[in-house]
């Protein structure tokens, strides 16, 4: 049987693509402050804006392409059980050819109506006011926004529990509860850590083995060495 490889990654994985993040530029994005986008509040002091940022960001993502980072991952179902675990909200993990990819943080291409939280669309155009549900509730962008619960984790939970190895690829670990996932490894198995700027992980009692490389490169490494060890 194969082995269940568990993957959680985060935003230096897609930077690769050509998707900026928050971390490379002190809370900003192309001059939009975090707590006014990827907020509740931001959403109740200004939809307008909100909705605009999400319309960038989900137009951008028309233009980019899955990095030999995300392709490695895909390649290595063909060895692995494969779960992904990620805080992106891009589809560059399912275009490059992944089968099981949790989305932890939403997805950039599915609304959901900003009453009932259920109800979720598909959506690959601009969002816009009087785009609205079909009680008429406008709709928002299926993003986890900061002050709000992170409905998968649960279900991120009990995947890494079951994780024979488990790869951390491209994430500060500042972000939580995502950052807290692998306390919930077993103790026994090996962890992996793909990251240019490698932060020390605390009370960590898995072997660990830190590649400070980006993505594409730490995962030409990583493949090779998971291919010799199981």
């Amino acid at each position: 049987m194969k082995k269940k490889l568990v993957v959680l990654t985060g935003a230096g994985i897609s930077a690769e693509s050509g998707i900026k993040t928050f971390r490379d530029s002190d809370g900003l994005w192309e001059g939009y402050n975090v707590m006014d986008v990827a907020t509740p509040e931001g959403w109740r002091k200004n939809p307008e804006m909100v909705l605009d940022f999400y319309n960038q960001r989900r137009r951008q993502l028309h233009e980019v392409q899955p990095n030999l980072g995300h392709q490695i991952l895909a390649e290595l179902e063909n060895d692995f059980q494969v779960h992904i675990i990620t805080q992106n909200v891009d589809n560059l993990h399912e275009k490059a050819g992944s089968s099981k990819v949790l989305h932890l943080h939403g997805e950039l291409l599915k609304v959901r109506s900003s009453i009932n939280k259920n109800l979720i669309l598909d959506w690959t155009s601009d969002l816009n006011i009087g785009d609205v549900d079909d009680k008429g509730n406008q709709l928002r962008p299926h993003i986890v926004w900061f002050g709000e619960e992170v409905p998968a984790l649960e279900e991120a939970i009990q995947i890494t529990q079951q994780a024979d190895i488990f790869v951390v690829i491209g994430t500060s670990l500042q972000v939580y509860p995502a950052a807290g996932l692998m306390e919930f490894t077993s103790p026994e198995i090996p962890v992996f850590y793909i990251d240019p700027r490698p932060i020390k992980i605390p009370n960590l009692s898995n072997p660990l083995e830190v590649i400070p490389e980006v993505a594409s490169e730490g995962m030409i490494i990583l493949q090779k060495k998971l291919l010799a060890l199981f």
